[in-house]
């Protein structure tokens, strides 16, 4: 008789009710340094080997087991809090009895084999209970009209956007709602996410961590939301520079990233050019952090932005940006490549990054034209935001980001016009 598949089954088990204990004893550990007096470190790896038990019960005679354990580890949670309250110095609050149950339904993913599931939401949870007093002292320093910014932006992200058509449409195909509305959530997230790290943070580390962020989502949604912001902050104008400056360099970092997952095969040839444009344009935001760190310039938080209106408006531009791009793609043709890099790139350098890339891959591009293509694009969308900012902006910080942007531009015609292949 073979007990290979027996013992294999043992294992698996043995492996979900380790998992399940282990993670009630992480989150255990957690309310015992808290000194919780209802439930600590065994308590809580009880609940989770239950929870795996009932997990690897239910699979075997039903989904009435976890049903039912559940019912026992509420009456439990209700039993301790009634018992807490009693005492001279209650501890009112319902935390650690979720907590409990929340335990017991990881340990049933676990004793499923649900692990990593299981993992992810045993450390969510610690994370939840460890940081009590920083997420309240956040909820806090939140006004009602920010508040109600948050609310607009949880409006046109989560209950709007997900009804569009993620589709091309109207003439030339390129009218896709969801993709330009997406612009339009971008902006007004990227223009809260900015004014929250500047509030919560401030000085010019809010400066950094706002561009890197907003060159990671979209660079150009940050320079349109920063733009607008300096017309209403004149005085913060090298601090608003350098934010898009930041988010412009992050763009060729993700780039990178990009080529590397495309065609990693050809990085050798394709990533040094786009590393150096990434260390010049690094250069360039860091002289420019060091110049608003210099001069103290602190941008206003005196109130949330409310920028739905001026949102809206990019995402009407940006509609004539893509027809614009359609007619020229249209004329030009897939031969005119570098043409097509320099039109596309106005409004998305992924694509014309991602496009290219797998064109390296395939062997229908030679990675010598490759990089120059990419670099023409990101470049283009350089040129596209140091407009932007111009036609968008005020003051100092039309001073900064001409003069940033002015010298990545040229640092990127140097390589690409000098660089050996």
């Amino acid at each position: 008789m073979n007990d290979e598949p027996h013992f294999a089954a043992t294992l698996v088990l043995l492996k979900g009710l380790g998992t399940a204990l282990g993670l009630g004893l992480l989150v255990g550990l957690e309310r015992e340094w808290k000194k919780n007096p209802m439930a600590g470190i065994r308590t809580f790896g009880l609940i989770g080997l239950f929870g795996g038990l009932s997990g690897a019960m239910a699979m075997a005679f039903g989904g009435w087991i976890i049903a039912g354990g559940l019912v026992a580890c509420t009456a439990m949670a209700i039993m301790a809090n009634l018992t807490a309250m009693r005492q001279a110095e209650p501890d009112i609050g319902l935390t650690t009895e979720f907590a409990m149950l929340a335990i017991f339904a990881i340990g049933c993913l676990a004793g499923t084999g649900q692990l990593a599931p299981a993992v992810a939401c045993a450390g969510t949870v610690m994370v939840l209970l460890h940081y009590k007093d920083p997420l309240h002292g956040a909820v806090r320093k939140v006004d009602a009209k920010e508040l109600k910014e948050i609310a607009r932006l949880v409006l046109i992200g989560l209950v709007i956007l997900p009804l569009l058509p993620n589709e091309k449409m109207g003439p030339l195909g390129v009218l896709n709602p969801f993709k330009i509305w997406l612009m339009v959530v971008l902006i007004v997230g990227m223009s809260l996410v900015a004014y929250l790290v500047g509030k919560f943070i401030g000085g010019t580390k809010s400066s950094a961590i706002s561009g890197i962020l907003g060159g990671l989502v979209s660079s150009t949604a940050i320079t349109a939301s920063v733009s607008r912001r300096s017309k209403a902050e004149g005085s913060a104008g090298t601090v608003l520079a350098a934010i898009v400056l930041t988010a412009s360099c992050v763009v060729f970092a993700r780039v990178m990233v990009e080529v590397v997952l495309t065609a990693p095969a050809h990085k050798s040839a394709l990533l040094p050019p786009l590393a150096a444009m990434l260390a010049w344009t690094a250069i360039i935001a860091a002289a420019v952090l060091w110049l608003a760190k210099r001069s103290g310039e602190k941008p206003g938080d005196e109130e949330a932005p409310s920028e739905l209106k001026g949102a809206v408006m990019f995402g009407l531009l940006y509609v004539g940006v893509l027809y614009a791009v359609a007619l020229g793609k249209e004329h030009f043709g897939n031969s005119g490549l570098y043409v097509v890099a320099a039109i596309s790139g106005l409004t998305d350098v992924d694509a014309i990054t991602l496009s290219t890339s797998g064109l390296v891959a395939s062997g229908e591009v030679d990675p010598k034209t490759g990089w120059r293509v990419i670099l023409i694009g990101g470049l283009a969308n350089t040129l596209f935001k140091a407009g932007m900012a111009a036609v968008l902006g005020t003051g100092r910080y039309i001073k900064w980001t001409s003069a940033g942007f002015g010298a990545a531009a040229a640092g990127g015609l140097a390589i690409l016009f000098l660089w050996p292949w």
